[in-house]
């Protein structure tokens, strides 16, 4: 082994989570506009179909707004949740097969 290399033998699962629940939020944010697209879409698809215009435009637009917003924080305790999840089993499995070796500088 070199003096360079490193072994993780063990990650912190609060902090990965906390990492990874940024980085999911992050993420979230990122597709945000797709969904408000896409909602912004079928509340003009709603006006074309000859109900009543105001009630399907503002019930998309409203919809796809909430589920935007939603979805950020979803994507954000996914990942906090995930993370606390993967590093429980990272520190397991190390334990028996010796965790990643990494080479540092």
């Amino acid at each position: 082994m070199n003096a360079n290399t490193k072994t993780l033998k063990r990650i912190d699962p609060f902090q990965l989570g906390k990492m990874l629940g940024a980085l999911y939020s992050i993420l979230g944010m990122i597709f945000m506009p797709l969904i408000f697209v896409i909602s912004a879409m079928g509340a003009m698809a709603a006006n074309q179909g000859g109900h009543s215009p105001a009630f399907g435009a503002g019930l998309g637009a409203g919809l796809g707004i909430g589920f935007g917003l939603m979805m950020v924080v979803a994507y954000g305790v996914m990942g906090f949740v995930g993370g606390i999840i993967a590093a429980c089993l990272y520190n397991f499995l190390a334990k028996f097969v010796g965790g990643i070796q990494v080479e540092v500088e």
